[in-house]
């Protein structure tokens, strides 16, 4: 005999199925507005998975944004602890974030051109919210907020970014207020330009990895960052294979350098010192 529910619902092992109105899950997640995002520009049955990936993307991103602003705010105030849950949680969903290539990874040129002109002048270097990932990393250009004028609030949300410090200046800020020897130029640098890598910061990082156990707070959370620096390259590294494999050396969209920039991008260390620090200890 199935399990009823009573008037209370009181011993019964079913669920609750009434409800007044959408149910509490609906509430939260939104899911009814999530999966009518989906709008094809083609007859071809591949152009589903791609925008599903991109936009599955686009939340990895967001979250990600979430944790690397929140470390950055708690190395501001000197709370590793805080700062290290919100990086280690960003490690793994940079992997699922690297994962989403896999659906894409092996499309031919036929496949993608089946779709392709569907996109237009759509690029994935116009995502503001991958740009605002790039800018808490450190490669910040202002010419990047150019194709976003047509939209205020997103502009006003880059142009922030753009001013802010990111993640990797709150950490040499907090180098600094440990007493380590950051100099004074980087600390005070334009922080809407590119940072660029010091021979003196890398001295630092040098002197921490040379005797680990004497802050061993500041090596740990440099280990952590080195796994977000490789995941980073990971990343960019897929995207420039499932490129090349999907369209060759052709002009990318939104008249990109497609292959080109995309190679160019993943030579480029992100936390660069903390790579070359290596080759001195």
């Amino acid at each position: 005999m199935s399990n009823t529910l009573d008037a209370s619902g009181a011993g019964s092992d079913t669920p609750n199925l009434d409800f007044a109105g959408t149910t509490p899950y609906e509430d939260y997640v939104q899911a009814d507005v999530l999966t009518h995002l989906q709008h094809l520009r083609s007859d071809d049955p591949g152009e589903m998975v791609f925008l599903v990936t991109t936009q599955v993307m686009e939340l990895w991103f967001t979250v990600i944004v979430h944790e690397w602003e929140t470390a950055a705010k708690a190395l501001r105030e000197d709370d590793i602890p805080v700062a290290m849950d919100a990086l280690k949680r960003s490690l793994r969903e940079l992997e699922a974030l690297n994962a989403s290539w896999r659906p894409l990874a092996q499309l031919t040129p036929g496949q993608f051109n089946a779709y392709r002109a569907a996109l237009g002048e759509g690029s994935g270097f116009q995502s503001a919210m991958y740009r605002r990932m790039e800018f808490l990393l450190g490669d910040k250009s202002a010419s990047m907020l150019v194709p976003h004028r047509g939209a205020p609030r997103v502009h006003a949300e880059l142009e922030k970014a753009l001013q802010e410090p990111s993640l990797y200046d709150e950490v040499l800020r907090l180098l600094a207020r440990r007493g380590l020897s950051v100099p004074q130029a980087v600390l005070d640098r334009d922080l809407s330009r590119r940072y660029e890598p010091s021979p003196e910061v890398e001295a630092v990082w040098t002197s921490l990895y040379a005797d680990p156990d004497a802050q061993h707070d500041l090596h740990r959370l440099g280990e952590v960052l080195t796994d977000v620096a490789e995941l980073v390259w990971r990343w960019r590294n897929d995207h420039l294979v499932a490129t090349r494999r999907a369209m060759g050396a052709k002009t990318g969209t939104g008249g990109s350098a497609g292959v080109t920039w995309l190679e160019k991008r993943a030579t480029k260390n992100v936390f660069p010192e903390l790579w070359t620090a290596r080759s001195h200890v």
